[in-house]
């Protein structure tokens, strides 16, 4: 079995790693793989998520706190991250930058 990883089991890594409570975004994971401008593969990776809830692809909001996309919808993202105590305004994170989580291990 090969130890390399695909881009997306690395996003689904990474996104394993925001705790409850917080967000992060999609720009943010891409630069934590080292490739900045990959933040809309990252969306599709995450949107192929086989692993939900244990990673918690709807902790992952767009740069600015919107909530972007959900495959379950943006109302149930938006009520799974009021269920984790994130504050929602008008489909965006109200105190985006207290809990914006960057602190990613690779």
């Amino acid at each position: 079995m090969s130890a390399v990883l695909s881009f997306s089991q690395k996003v689904w890594q990474l996104t394993a790693q925001i705790p409850s409570g917080r967000v992060s975004t999609y720009g943010q994971l891409a630069l934590a793989l080292g490739q900045p401008k990959a933040s809309r593969a990252v969306g599709n990776a995450l949107n192929k998520n086989p692993k939900a809830p244990q990673v918690p692809c709807h902790r992952v909001v767009r740069v600015g706190g919107q909530l972007g996309g959900y495959a379950l919808g943006s109302p149930a993202k938006a009520k799974i991250l009021r269920q984790e105590g994130i504050r929602i305004v008008n489909n965006k994170v109200a105190n985006f930058e207290k809990v914006l989580y960057s602190n990613f291990l690779i």
